[in-house]
């Protein structure tokens, strides 16, 4: 155990430490223009079928950058560039970073297309996929632990767009974001949305880069193409399942 003044000096440290990583990066990113790397950190879930699309976008207009993603739900150190910009899902964003929150990110439960049943989603029996690992703080997690019976979830993974696969498989039913879930193939809601579970979606970057072009250039393109796809992301580009009265008519 480290005594209180080895305590204070590994406090020293580490912010000698961030003090020679910011001034490192102001001035490598002095000057910067149109070419080279930018590196963006955020989850598997906003990643896969939301962000890809605004970078291949992004893209197409400055040829000259290289994108580069780091995948994971821990948060990389923006302060110790790790990274240059986060795209993330959370309602406390760090101090010591900069950026816009671009949205409400709205929650409701999911079935795949073939067993779905809108009119009791919480039905006894009825079976749960649901979250663990580094999600298992996910609101969305406590509010089925409390409404489901422990036998009854029958999958828990650590990712949500591996949740949203498991719903579609027909493991159960489950939360997830509406900007995932109404863009999944195979999957409808059975349940409206819970405001209980909305989070924030966040873009970041650190103060000491947020005037880089690169940064800046990205920063602003995406918050004007996640703008456009707000009604998504605050779930109201809803697609339910069909009861099976009407579904018998149609």
């Amino acid at each position: 155990m480290l005594t209180a003044e080895g305590a204070e000096l590994r406090a020293l440290a580490e912010r000698v430490e961030l003090d020679i990583v910011s001034v490192a990066r102001r001035v490598s990113r002095a000057g910067e223009g149109p070419l080279g790397k930018l590196r963006i950190t955020t989850s598997d879930s906003l990643l896969l079928y939301f962000l890809t699309p605004i970078i291949a976008d992004f893209r197409a207009l400055n040829q000259g950058i290289a994108i580069e993603v780091l995948v994971g739900n821990q948060t990389l150190s923006l302060a110790r560039d790790e990274s240059d910009i986060a795209v993330r899902a959370t309602k406390k964003p760090s101090e010591s970073l900069v950026g816009r929150k671009l949205a409400a990110i709205a929650w409701a439960p999911y079935g795949s297309v073939e067993n779905a049943c809108p009119s009791s989603p919480f039905a006894e029996g009825q079976a749960w996929v649901s979250y663990s690992g580094a999600l298992c703080g996910l609101k969305a997690a406590s509010y089925v632990d409390e409404r489901v019976d422990a036998h009854c979830i029958a999958y828990r993974t650590d990712s949500v767009a591996a949740a949203s696969a498991a719903i579609a498989a027909g493991l159960g039913f489950g939360f997830l974001p509406c900007m995932l879930g109404d863009i999944t193939p195979g999957l409808v809601r059975v349940g409206p949305v819970v405001p209980e579970l909305q989070d924030e979606l966040w873009l970041l970057t650190h103060q000491d880069i947020r005037k880089s072009w690169r940064v800046k250039a990205f920063m602003t393109f995406c918050a004007a193409a996640v703008a456009d796809q707000k009604a998504l992301i605050e779930g109201q580009r809803a697609r339910t399942a069909t009861p099976p009265a009407a579904a018998g008519m149609a």
